[in-house]
């Protein structure tokens, strides 16, 4: 059942999405002083892969914000994270998705952002995204220092499971690019590699469920499994707190036991100059029809009110400050 529904969320979500990338003209819009009503208009947004929650999740809120105000709203398919951000900036889109942990590179000017501090804010903290680490059974792989010499799926290029991926294996004393035969996949092209045989183990950053690690782990069952990553959890708070340890439960996946890792929150980010309005509008819509988008995929069952200001180093834009009450 969960998985006709979340098969049947994707397919909603190709039909609103309807491909669309490039730069866009964004509608000039104004609201009044403290207003929360969104203007006319059309807004774009950065979402991940088509086999991932980001892509879900996206074109869910893309169908909340235009059924319930007057901006017109259409999600696409991204690399992520890093191409998010990128994209964001260059005003390709008006809002994307983007783990914490990359977007605070950003505005701090460091990884993918080395030296170039990137002005985008927080609308939101969103829900977490798990890092799910899987290898095949039979590679006697039992921690990520043993992906030594490995054929292992790293993420698309410029995604938050890329530079989570990067880090791990850092944190492992593993070197990203001797140490491994690291596949720059999508999620789509990772799941044909695990079942065909041509990858050893895959590094994943989503919600959860995400569709496609639920096809690898069906299709699979005990050829694969989950790796324990919290031993690097030290290592990787020292380049950035906002990791934590969390738990993948063995209901997500039908496995034999809870899974211990390591997780990171999503924020949904904007340029500084998205109106007041806008954002104090789309935030509101989050969390008053919080509801409808747990139907899209359980994932949003996460994202708690009391912790969505809770977006440092980046900021908070001020339309959702007016939104939470200030």
């Amino acid at each position: 059942m969960r998985s006709s529904k979340i098969a049947a969320a994707v397919l909603a979500v190709v039909l609103v999405a309807a491909g669309c990338g490039g730069k866009r003209e964004t509608a000039s819009r104004t609201g009044g002083a403290g207003s929360c009503e969104a203007a006319d208009g059309r807004i774009t947004i950065a979402t991940g892969n088509s086999g991932g929650v980001y892509y879900v999740v996206g074109g869910g809120l893309a169908k909340l914000i235009s059924d319930n105000s007057k901006l017109k709203a259409t999600a696409a398919e991204t690399g992520a994270s890093v191409q998010n951000i990128q994209q964001l900036v260059a005003r390709d889109y008006d809002m994307a998705f983007s783990l914490a942990d990359t977007a605070a590179d950003a505005v701090n000017g460091k990884g993918a952002f080395d030296g170039k501090p990137q002005q985008v804010q927080a609308l939101t903290r969103l829900y977490p995204n798990y890092t799910q680490v899987i290898v095949r059974t039979s590679s006697g792989i039992e921690s990520v220092a043993d992906l030594k010499g490995k054929r292992v799926s790293t993420g698309s290029p410029k995604s938050g499971t890329e530079v989570i991926a990067n880090r791990l294996l850092t944190a492992a004393g593993l070197d990203p690019e001797k140490d491994v035969a690291a596949q720059r996949l999508d999620l789509a092209k990772t799941a044909d590699g695990m079942k065909d045989g041509t990858l050893d183990a895959l590094v994943w950053s989503g919600g959860l469920p995400t569709a496609q690690i639920t096809d690898i782990t069906t299709s699979l069952k005990d050829q694969v499994k989950f790796i324990d990553i919290t031993p690097l959890l030290p290592k990787l708070k020292e380049v950035n707190s906002v990791y934590d340890k969390g738990t993948i439960p063995k209901a997500a996946y039908g496995l034999a036991a809870d899974v211990p890792t390591v997780v990171v929150p999503n924020l949904l980010l904007v340029r500084a100059d998205f109106p007041d309005a806008d954002a104090c509008a789309v935030t509101k819509l989050i969390f008053d029809k919080k509801d409808d988008l747990e139907q899209i995929h359980p994932a949003t069952r996460d994202i708690v009110k009391e912790k969505a200001a809770l977006t440092d180093p980046v900021p908070l834009h001020a339309g959702s400050l007016d939104a939470f009450g200030g």
